[in-house]
């Protein structure tokens, strides 16, 4: 004999694998959502303190550039007072040059035979103009000014005879080499 279930129980299974299969599915996208969502969090909260990074790099750059700003502000006060000095320094060193110069000169001339009439001063030379009884007292005033040690050397440029008050005087013009201090 023949028996015929009439039972559906092939739609049951079907039903049962659609609903398990539903499950999954569900299962499946509410893992891939959560999966999603932390990912998003994750990549957020790395954006978040990257920012803070740049902001926190931002502000240090900021300070550093005011800072680097007030360096060079001080470097080149700092040379510009590096210049004054010297400048004082130098002005300070020369200051007395002269002095000893025109005393080299007092004091080794004879105002008996010699006198001067013009100093001119450019660079380390002196140009010493004046008026001599004679030659001799040239050649004398010459050697007592190279026997300074403020002077070099002693050049004589011109002699020449000159009527000076009816007197019969030597018009000199010498160059001397100064040394500097």
């Amino acid at each position: 004999m023949i028996k015929i279930n009439l039972l559906p129980y092939h739609e049951e299974e079907k039903r049962a694998g659609t609903k398990r299969q539903v499950f999954i599915g569900l299962v499946s996208l509410g893992v891939f959502l959560l999966l999603v969502t932390f990912l998003q969090t994750y990549v957020v909260m790395g954006v978040a303190k990257l920012e803070t990074e740049v902001q926190s790099a931002r502000a240090r750059l900021d300070v550093l550039t005011k800072v680097a700003g007030d360096l060079e502000k001080f470097k080149s006060d700092k040379e510009m007072l590096e210049k004054k000095i010297g400048i004082i320094e130098d002005l300070e060193r020369d200051r007395s040059y002269p002095v000893h110069i025109m005393d080299e000169l007092a004091s080794r001339i004879s105002p008996q035979h010699e006198w001067l009439t013009r100093i001119a001063k450019k660079d380390n030379n002196l140009r010493v103009e004046g008026v001599a009884v004679n030659n001799p007292a040239i050649a004398q005033f010459m050697k007592r000014l190279e026997n300074s040690p403020y002077i070099k050397t002693v050049d004589l440029i011109s002699s020449k005879q000159a009527t000076v008050s009816r007197v019969k005087l030597m018009e000199f013009v010498l160059l001397c080499t100064a040394e500097k201090e």
